[in-house]
C-alpha cells in the first residue's frame, strides 16, 4: 500500500467518530475524475439518499462500473476482494454487532475464490456455495490494524474463544462481516444499494464517504485475516466523512 493511500485510511477511524449524529436530505460528494485510476473505480460521484422506505447508497464512476474484478487463483489463502464502500459513521450496533466496535461501513463486493453469502443463491443454480464472482453486499466493522501495513485497516477479527453479538445473518466468518442479502445494482457507469429504512432503526441522519479498494485474505489463513492492501480511490480525497444524510 503507497503511503498516501495509508495515511487517508489510517484517517478515517478518527475522523468518523469526530462527527456526531445528526431525515432524507443529502449532501452527496463530487469528486474529479482523474485518468490514471482505473475507469470502473474511480468515483465521480458519491450518495446516500432515501427513497420510500429504503436508503439507497449510490456511487457514480468515470467508466462502466464493476467490468475489473480480481484475478481467480484457485483458492482463498492470499486471494483478492474488490469493492465500493461506503464508510459511515452509524455506531455499528445498527446493524447487530457490539456497540463501538469501529467504522461501520456498507460495501459492494466481488472474490471469485470464495463465497461468503451462505444464505443465498445468486446465480440461481442451486449451489450456495459459488457465488464470489457475482457483486453482493456486506456490512463491515474496519479498524487500523499495521499487520496489515503501516497505517492499513482490516475488516476487524473475531478473537479466538469468544462470542460477541453479531448480525443474524453473519457468514460464520471469523471476522465482523455481514451478508445481509442487499442486491447491488449495477447499470452503466452506477452502483448502488438499497438498505430497507427498518434494518438501520429508520435512522435518516448520518455521515458518509465513498472508497473504492482492494483486499486482500492473509495467506495463512489467520489474524488479520482480511486487510485493505490497495485504495483506487476516496471521493472526499481525504476521508472526512463530508456527505450528510439528515
Amino acid at each position: 500500500m503507497n503511503t498516501k493511500s495509508t495515511l487517508v485510511l489510517s484517517a478515517l477511524v478518527t475522523l468518523s467518530v469526530a462527527f456526531a449524529h445528526g431525515g432524507g436530505h443529502s449532501s452527496g460528494i463530487a469528486s474529479p475524475g482523474h485518468p490514471a485510476k482505473l475507469a470502473d473505480y474511480d468515483i465521480v460521484r458519491t450518495q446516500v439518499f432515501s427513497a420510500g422506505t429504503q436508503l439507497v447508497f449510490q456511487m457514480q464512476t468515470t467508466g462502466k462500473a464493476g467490468v475489473t474484478k480480481p484475478t481467480a487463483t484457485g483458492k482463498l489463502a492470499g486471494s483478492q476482494v474488490y469493492s465500493y464502500v461506503w464508510p459511515t459513521n452509524l455506531d455499528s450496533s445498527a446493524v447487530g454487532f457490539e456497540r463501538e466496535q469501529g467504522v461501520l461501513a456498507l460495501a459492494a463486493t466481488v472474490h471469485p475464490d470464495f463465497d461468503d453469502t451462505p444464505l443465498y443463491d445468486e446465480n440461481g443454480d442451486g449451489n450456495t456455495k459459488n457465488d464470489g464472482n457475482l457483486w453482493h453486499s456486506h456490512w463491515v466493522v474496519l479498524m487500523p490494524d499495521d499487520a496489515c501495513g503501516k497505517g492499513a485497516l482490516k475488516v476487524k477479527d473475531i478473537p479466538e474463544g469468544t462470542r460477541p453479538k453479531l448480525p443474524a445473518t453473519w457468514p460464520n466468518l471469523p471476522i465482523l462481516i455481514d451478508s445481509p442479502g442487499y442486491e447491488p445494482e449495477l447499470h452503466d457507469n452506477m452502483v448502488q444499494i438499497k438498505v430497507p429504512l427498518k434494518e438501520l432503526g429508520f435512522t435518516r441522519n448520518f455521515k458518509y464517504d465513498g472508497v473504492t479498494s482492494a483486499l486482500r485474505v492473509n495467506a495463512n489463513l489467520h489474524s488479520p485475516l482480511l486487510c485493505v492492501v490497495d485504495v483506487f480511490k476516496v471521493a472526499s480525497g481525504d476521508l472526512s466523512l463530508p456527505g450528510s444524510l439528515r
